[in-house]
């Protein structure tokens, strides 16, 4: 029994005093559980940040970034493509529950109460219709917005081929999407079977319409958008600043070496367990492992070259996760040719090649035939990635195997000897190949392919350089690079997204490397269109046949990836169309 002074205490008291060292106890393990948790999570990658601006953003560390710190209405359902859950909205509109309407053309979000931005003002219906208007008003060059005006104004850009601001344009853009006390309604161009997958990116986040406007981004007056449209690459109002919902906030960026994000105490959801996460630019895989074997680092990025060893290391616990991207080679058949030292003189006098080089079909065909992609797979990919013949990628509907250029240098010569009248065989040529700094990859493509050339011809002068992400990013979008090597990741799962972003004159990468055919052009726009299934794979197998064909660049591999964490590390799951830089901290707990 307990006694204080010799006094011996009334049992009422003596269970009082036991409830209170009861609460103590508990109060003493939270406190140790939550300084646990206190230890920032470390994620070591390669890739830096290009910007912070949703308008803007369409790069997998950028989507990282806004995703952590904005929030989507809806979002990805564990592992599934094609099913997602409500985030800042309440409800996913189905036909069945009455959220999608009028033929497929209307969609309603019940949008979520006493959410708050990271400044402290409360989320309203007003600011999920001004942070869409005002990001497909923005529309800057290469960026994401085509999708969602596809979708809700017919349009993939607000501007034309010549640049020009499309009239009406922004009337159309006010016009598609209103609020009605507690619900977004969304009014589509034409019924659009992916459009809940757009709502699931980073281009589809929710701004607080008063800050953004503080910050210098549309006024919120129609008359008054052309004045936001395109800002040009590092000037987005939103370039390095943010205010999100999300359950970080913005600490510290520190282009080229790290970037912090800080728990958020005021989130609506569940707190997330870990304080704070710093994501670490580490372009040396040396480094990396090291950080990830000592625990200096909880997660490193991994590329396949490695995944034999890292599957090895103690303490450390890994996952092959499929994904649904595809990383390409292109060749750019109107290079920008002021100022561009990647093209040597800027003409075919064995010093250089002239813009146009590569819109010589023969001058392609040689670049492909001169890739091995058996040693590839092997040396490389240790054959743990696919190397697809398109990019319709398995995991997308009507993914069929068409013909490839298969590695033959005796080909190389042919095609080198027809190209340009023969000027090119006579003179030899100069020029630049360029990928991005850390991924190991795309550099030991981009010189296997140098090396296969350079052997066919002793003038041909082929250098390789790698580039951090957040330059080389802004270069190839301005056709700087005659070579590039970059990937796609699914911005929603269906073949219209690869096949209109690769083979349309106006699409991503379509509209970068010059193409333009016709044919193609209208079997994209028929693609989406077309809800018969049978005629949509007639589509699409043409479409793949047309890559071939015009030998428009290399499918160089489907990735997949391995995930590194060390075991103490829980919470984290997979998606296919989440890269290997997509990390949902709020999910993650470290364990002693």
């Amino acid at each position: 029994m307990l006694t204080i002074n010799a006094r011996v205490l009334p049992l009422s008291i003596i269970v009082i005093v036991i409830i209170l060292l009861c609460i103590c106890c508990s109060l003493t393990q939270s406190i140790a559980k939550n300084t646990t948790q206190n230890k920032p999570f470390v994620f070591a990658t390669y890739s830096t940040l290009r910007t912070l601006d949703p308008c803007a953003a369409y790069d997998a560390a950028s989507f990282q970034r806004i995703m952590t710190m904005y929030e989507p209405l809806i979002f990805y359902k564990g592992h599934e493509v094609n099913q997602f859950i409500p985030v800042l909205a309440t409800n996913v509109p189905t036909y069945e529950n009455g959220g999608i309407i009028n033929n497929g053309l209307t969609y309603m979000f019940s949008i979520r109460k006493n959410v708050h931005f990271h400044n402290g003002q409360p989320l309203t219906p007003e600011d999920v219709v001004y942070s869409f208007k005002r990001n497909m008003i923005a529309d800057p060059t290469g960026g994401p917005m085509w999708m969602l005006l596809e979708a809700l104004t017919g349009h993939h850009s607000t501007r034309d081929q010549s640049n020009t601001i499309i009239p009406g344009i922004f009337e159309k853009i006010d016009h598609c999407i209103e609020f009605k006390s507690n619900k977004v309604i969304f009014k589509l161009y034409q019924p659009f079977p992916p459009f809940l997958g757009i709502l699931a990116s980073s281009s589809a986040v929710v701004l607080n319409k008063q800050w953004a406007i503080k910050n210098g981004c549309w006024d919120g007056t129609i008359h008054n958008a052309h004045r936001f449209n395109n800002p040009l690459p590092g000037k987005e109002p939103l370039h390095h600043c943010t205010n999100g919902t999300g359950a970080y906030e913005f600490s510290k960026w520190e282009p080229s070496k790290m970037f912090v994000f800080e728990r958020f105490d005021h989130y609506w959801g569940t707190p997330p367990a870990i304080k704070t996460a710093i994501i670490k630019y580490v372009k040396e895989w040396s480094t990396r492992k090291l950080m990830l074997q000592n625990g200096d680092a909880h997660r490193v990025t991994v590329d396949p070259p490695y995944y034999e060893e890292v599957k090895k290391m103690k303490g450390v616990s890994t996952h092959i996760v499929p994904q649904l991207s595809v990383s390409c080679m292109f060749m750019v058949q109107n290079v920008t040719s002021s100022a561009n030292t990647y093209i040597g003189s800027g003409k075919l006098d064995g010093k250089g090649i002239s813009p146009d080089f590569f819109s010589d079909t023969h001058i392609r065909k040689a670049f492909l035939h001169a890739f091995d992609r058996k040693i590839f797979q092997s040396d490389v990919l240790n054959q743990m990635g696919e190397i697809p013949s398109s990019p319709l990628i398995k995991g997308l509907a009507f993914h069929q195997d068409v013909p490839i250029y298969a590695f033959d240098l005796d080909q190389v010569t042919y095609h080198l000897k027809q190209a340009w009248q023969g000027k090119v065989w006579k003179m030899g040529f100069t020029m630049t190949i360029a990928s991005n700094t850390g991924n190991e990859i795309r550099e030991a493509a981009a010189l296997m392919l140098s090396e296969n050339l350079m052997r066919v011809h002793p003038k041909i002068k082929i250098n390789v350089v790698t580039v951090d992400w957040k330059d080389y990013l802004v270069r190839y979008r301005n056709r700087l690079y005659p070579v590039f090597i970059t990937g796609w990741v699914g911005d929603y799962a269906d073949p219209h997204n690869f096949m209109y972003s690769f083979l349309h004159s106006k699409g991503v990468y379509g509209r970068i490397i010059g193409y333009d055919n016709p044919e193609a052009d209208q079997l994209c726009e028929a693609g989406i269109r077309t809800i018969n299934s049978n005629q949509r794979q007639r589509i699409y197998q043409r479409l793949q046949n047309i890559w071939y064909e015009d030998a428009l660049g290399l499918a160089l591999y489907q990735q997949t990836n391995l995930r590194a964490y060390r075991n103490n590390v829980k919470g984290y799951s997979f998606n296919p169309m989440l890269t290997d830089a997509w990390e949902d901290l709020k999910q993650l707990s470290i364990d002693d």
